[in-house]
């Protein structure tokens, strides 16, 4: 029997959005919600929470007028992919479509940095979207950032949270 692919979210995104931050996929939760980040052990509106006034206590239509306020876009490398569950892991590699970048990026010119949200999405990018991009869009920096998933323990909340204060300087550069 064949599996259904799940389907990504349109992106967050401002026109002047300057950062782009990308996960792999929704998980779950999140496609049952309709919303990035709907897993509750999941830190990245806990971190936004810090960074941008943007936490899980905000509604979500809020939170994500917050993101584009501070000219941040939220999208996934996938636009869609057989993965049974929610664990990065289990995507199925050879069902991934990518989402359009090229389209993407021309409606969002500002765009000046790309980060990951942990080494799947990583991976999905260097090896499917940043080969067929035109220069100069395939040379934009490029930043790892730890998994906010709770399958990612390794780092404590603080830890992670530390590492994604680079927004905070990549927004003012």
């Amino acid at each position: 029997m064949r599996k259904l692919a799940s389907r990504g979210f349109p992106p967050i995104a401002a026109p002047d959005a300057r950062v782009l931050i990308l996960g792999s996929l929704p998980g779950v939760a999140s496609l049952a919600a309709r919303q990035y980040y709907a897993q509750p052990h999941n830190v990245f509106w806990r971190v936004m929470g810090e960074l941008f006034d943007a936490g899980p206590g905000v509604p979500y239509a809020e939170r994500a007028d917050r993101l584009r306020r501070n000219r941040i876009a939220l999208w996934d490398v996938c636009k869609e992919a057989v993965r049974p569950g929610s664990l990065d892991a289990a995507i199925d590699l050879t069902t991934v479509v990518t989402n359009d970048f090229k389209r993407f990026f021309r409606e969002h010119p500002r765009i000046a940095h790309v980060c990951v949200n942990g080494g799947t999405a990583h991976r999905l990018y260097v090896r499917r979207v940043q080969p067929v991009l035109p220069e100069p869009l395939s040379s934009l920096p490029l930043h790892l950032l730890p998994s906010t998933s709770p399958a990612h323990a390794s780092l404590r909340f603080a830890q992670k949270l530390e590492r994604w204060r680079l927004l905070d300087d990549l927004l003012a550069a």
